[in-house]
């Protein structure tokens, strides 16, 4: 996929390597972590081929596949609406020396199609801005959740145009 239109956000968590993995590797677990989630059903659930349904506060549903697995590390999955096209987003947990990360990246299939000067504002202006704000609320939710031990409240970081 096209690097050129990936978002990518990252965040340190005071929390083991084990005890992020254990919670992204759940089923259901954006019940817990994401500020926009309404529902997270599981349809099947541990490695490659796990799938599950994420129905956003605005009752938008998206259908996620994972499609690579690397314990204690990470997966990619597709990401998009159940007959429409797909995105493709990778968690990776990362350390270094006392430090733990959590990356999120989504290479969006939004713009893929369009030629090049056509897809520079509406990515870089719109697109890019409103995901990167999406992410920092998952990945403050998932810091949210490992902290406190409860459910991050909806829209907990600010409401969010296309999923609230």
């Amino acid at each position: 996929m096209n690097n050129y239109l990936s978002i990518k956000r990252t965040k340190e968590l005071n929390h083991s390597i084990t005890d992020i993995w254990n919670l992204i590797a759940s089923p259901s677990y954006l019940e817990l972590v994401h500020p926009f989630c309404k529902k997270n059903t599981t349809v099947s659930w541990s490695g490659v081929g796990s799938k599950d349904t994420l129905v956003y506060i605005n009752g938008l549903t998206f259908v996620r596949e994972i499609i690579t697995w690397d314990e204690m590390k990470g997966y990619e999955l597709t990401i998009g609406k159940p007959e429409g096209r797909k995105s493709k987003v990778v968690w990776k947990i990362d350390s270094n020396k006392d430090k733990t990360f959590l990356t999120i990246e989504i290479f969006t299939h939004s713009l893929k199609y369009w030629p090049g000067v056509l897809h520079f504002f509406p990515y870089f202006f719109i697109i890019k801005p409103r995901l990167e704000n999406y992410l920092d609320s998952v990945l403050g939710g998932i810091d949210y959740y490992l902290n406190e031990k409860t459910p991050v409240p909806k829209n907990y970081f600010g409401s969010h145009r296309w999923f609230s």
